[in-house]
């Protein structure tokens, strides 16, 4: 199951009580990715995301993995900074990104709210952040996850680093393909540290579909990246994608067969899939497993439907209003 951000959040930015149950339901999924949680106050964007830096974090979080192990699930949590995308509102300081280099418009979920400039970070606040990774990442184990995902898509944090068009830095951090990628490997090199071999895992989207813009040259970054990343033990490699089908010039077809020529371990393809083009990809290679998003928010029971060759229930944006029905 790949992780949905959900805004369900109770106060304090605690997991819901219904999210025992949104999980738990799920279990069979085999691997469940949670909702993108935040390991630092100031890398909120949206409201009611969770975190998981707080006591009462923790303690809510332990109820969600003691549910999943219960029902017979794995569960890793994805650790999430916005970087640019944070916002003041929930914050209460400027938004902090590797360059100043604004997102434009208005902020999703929030009546309003329009993106604000950041602060370009300081090379002692990079390796701070480094160290609140690794924290989330112990907190994480300690609530009982089986290991933790960095968010390294969609254009947050780790992304812009990544990204030419929000890295317009000339230190050790930006630069060249070595220095844009010195971010995302100093910060799964914590996390492996704080969790273990094959317990930590990233996501990346190299195809720059949202919140960012491709610049030529980019993918030489994530070639660099990609090649850093079969020299370590991780679970996996995750990609993020709206429609997995969609093919960029520049990463020459699509973004799963680019990966696949570059990385050598476990591959998690995603986006828009059906039980029948998942086991396409995997039958040919091309994936090692396949994530669902928004076809389990329509069916709780999707691995049950896959297996008995049962329609699928079509999603709906109208699903999102609820976390359970039923449930707050």
């Amino acid at each position: 199951m790949a992780p949905m951000t959900r805004c369900f959040a109770a106060d304090g930015l605690v997991p819901a009580a219904a999210a025992q149950s949104y999980y738990a339901a799920r279990a069979d999924a085999g691997l469940i990715v949670t909702e993108a949680t935040l390991v630092d106050p100031r890398a909120q964007g949206y409201p009611r995301t969770p975190g998981i830096y707080t006591d009462a974090q923790l303690h809510a979080w332990r109820a969600v993995t003691d549910a999943v192990h219960v029902a017979g699930g794995r569960i890793f949590c994805q650790l999430w900074h916005t970087g640019r995308l944070a916002h003041s509102h929930y914050t209460g300081c400027w938004p902090l990104a590797p360059s100043a280099v604004a997102m434009e418009g208005p902020v999703p979920r929030a009546a309003g709210l329009v993106y604000e400039q950041p602060r370009a970070l300081q090379v002692d606040e990079i390796r701070a952040l480094v160290m609140c990774f690794a924290q989330a990442a112990r907190n994480a184990m300690e609530a009982g996850f089986d290991g933790v995902e960095l968010h390294a898509a969609n254009g947050y944090l780790v992304d812009q680093f990544l990204h030419q068009h929000t890295n317009r830095r000339e230190d050790e951090y930006g630069g060249s393909p070595q220095g844009r990628v010195r971010f995302a490997l100093e910060l799964i090199d914590s996390l492996l540290e704080a969790v273990g071999e094959y317990r930590a895992a990233i996501r990346l989207s190299p195809q720059a579909y949202i919140n960012l813009e491709y610049r030529p040259g980019d993918e030489a970054t994530f070639d660099v990246l990609l090649q850093q990343l079969n020299q370590r033990p991780l679970a996996y490699v995750h990609l993020a994608a709206f429609d997995a089908s969609l093919e960029y010039d520049y990463l020459g077809g699509r973004p799963l067969d680019y990966v696949r020529t570059r990385f050598d371990g476990s591959l998690i393809a995603c986006g828009g899939y059906d039980p029948g083009a998942a086991e396409a990809e995997l039958r040919a290679g091309r994936a090692d497993l396949v994530a669902f998003g928004r076809s389990f928010i329509a069916n709780p029971d999707l691995v049950a439907r896959a297996w008995s060759g049962r329609e699928l229930v079509p999603y709906e944006e109208s699903m999102l209003q609820q976390l359970c029905p039923g449930r707050s």
